[in-house]
């Protein structure tokens, strides 16, 4: 197995970094200081069962903490960062330790006891103060304001990954491979969509809250819903294939990685995969500076729809697919995203670090990045293809119906979809695939 890089030699250009960002967005801002609460547990009503605690994504960005509600980073250009830490006196639930390990020289810390005592540690007065977060997590007159010219700015350059979080997005990408190749043995057992689910997140050692999103576990014709999570708890009489998209989280930072499996290997389905499988691999090679995404994207329609073309399901050029419409019936999602704190991570849209919109092509209303690439950035390639009868017969209404060899489609729509999806790091020099390494390193064990 390969050896993963440490984040602790990193920590402290990633935190330099962080400091010199805040204090160019606090300037941008007309402001003094920047206060990151971590979040507050969320309630449901009438009860005391509260739902999944998720950290803000400004605040551990800044810590390895991803499971510490009412707790706040301060920071004043000029001084050491700051951690008031909320360790509760409480015998209903684990108390967080006391912190420790390889970051805790960097910051001065304080213990509190209640959420309250954190108002006499917070910088004075609140109106010069950056707060970012949630309202929910509003704390007297310390209400989250996210202004704008800050948030624009920290959120543009939140796109370029340092190597500390390089380091943490790669061990995220071989936690989530040893899921996936737990969750190709459990398919080729004849498991169940729950029951794949359920090897993953143990191969994987995360549970539901702890995964960066929901697992999509989808067998045969289940593969042609986008975001399918129902998991079912039997297994299909006949089992024809599997789409599994999930990801793994180290320390907050995320890996989305997909994969389509046929059950029978040397069947047309599986000539398919492998088809959009190679021609992934060069739209991840694609990846470089200067690169418009967008454009990307729309390569990416023209040699799917050549897939299509060669497979027999459609009976017109890719060129005149992608014009009609006809290519956004099997692809109608966009190629990817930015990737880091969040899965869908900020700025795909920035215009500049003061804001502004990049919109999408025409006709593509689901892309979700159009920036040009720049080192630094992550980003998922996911291109897809999918038989969905809605769309289907919005081709059929819109005029299409010669433009689909009808067919072919009935031929491999039991299947229901292809979707493959790496993770890659844009470089000075091209391209830097995150994910394949990773399967490279972890062989499958399924057959």
């Amino acid at each position: 197995m390969t050896l993963q890089p440490d984040p602790a030699p990193l920590y402290a250009d990633h935190l330099a970094t962080l400091t010199r960002r805040a204090d160019q967005a606090l300037a941008r801002g007309g402001l003094d200081h920047l206060v990151i609460p971590s979040g507050r547990l969320h309630y449901q009503a009438s009860d005391d069962l509260g739902y999944p605690f998720y950290v803000n994504p400004q605040f551990k960005a800044w810590l390895p903490l991803t499971r510490v509600p009412d707790s706040w980073i301060v920071y004043t250009p000029g001084k050491r960062p700051q951690l008031i830490f909320l360790q509760p006196r409480d015998y209903w639930h684990v108390v967080p330790g006391t912190p420790e390990g390889w970051w805790v020289e960097h910051f001065d810390i304080h213990i509190i006891r209640t959420p309250d005592e954190a108002i006499a540690l917070l910088p004075k007065p609140a109106n010069r103060c950056a707060i970012l977060g949630e309202p929910l997590s509003t704390l007297g007159e310390y209400a989250p304001n996210n202004p704008e010219a800050v948030v624009d700015y920290l959120a543009w350059h939140r796109s370029y990954k340092t190597a500390y979080e390089i380091a943490l997005m790669r061990q995220a990408q071989a936690l989530a491979v040893r899921g996936h190749r737990a969750a190709e043995a459990a398919f080729r057992n004849g498991a169940s969509e729950f029951q794949i689910h359920m090897t993953y997140c143990a191969a994987v050692g995360q549970d539901a809250s702890e995964l960066p999103y929901g697992n999509i576990i989808g067998l045969n014709e289940h593969a042609a819903v986008l975001h399918y999570t129902e998991l079912g708890r039997s297994a299909p009489a006949v089992s024809r294939s599997f789409l599994i998209d999930a990801g793994a989280s180290a320390a907050g930072y995320a890996s989305d990685i997909t994969r389509t499996y046929a059950a029978d290997t040397g069947s047309e389905f599986q000539a398919m995969i492998d088809a959009v499988d190679a021609a992934q691999i060069r739209m991840c090679e694609a990846v470089g500076p200067g690169v418009d995404y967008k454009q990307l994207h729309i390569d990416a329609h023209l040699s799917l729809m050549g897939i299509l073309k060669d497979f027999g399901v459609i009976t017109v050029s890719p060129e005149a697919a992608l014009v009609s419409g006809v290519s956004a019936a099997f692809f109608p999602h966009g190629l990817g995203h930015p990737l880091g704190l969040q899965v869908h991570d900020v700025a795909g849209f920035a215009e500049s670090d003061r804001g502004g919109r990049i919109p999408r092509p025409a006709g593509h209303p689901y892309l979700r990045m159009t920036r040009l690439l720049e080192p630094g950035m992550v980003v998922t390639i996911e291109p897809g293809l999918y038989f969905i009868d809605m769309l289907l017969d919005d081709a059929k209404a819109a005029g299409h119906t010669d433009a689909i060899n009808w067919d072919r489609v009935a031929h491999f729509k039991p299947f229901g979809g292809i979707r493959i999806e790496d993770n890659v790091l844009c470089t000075d020099s091209g391209a830097d695939n995150l994910t394949r390494p990773a399967f490279a390193a972890a062989p499958s064990h399924s057959r």
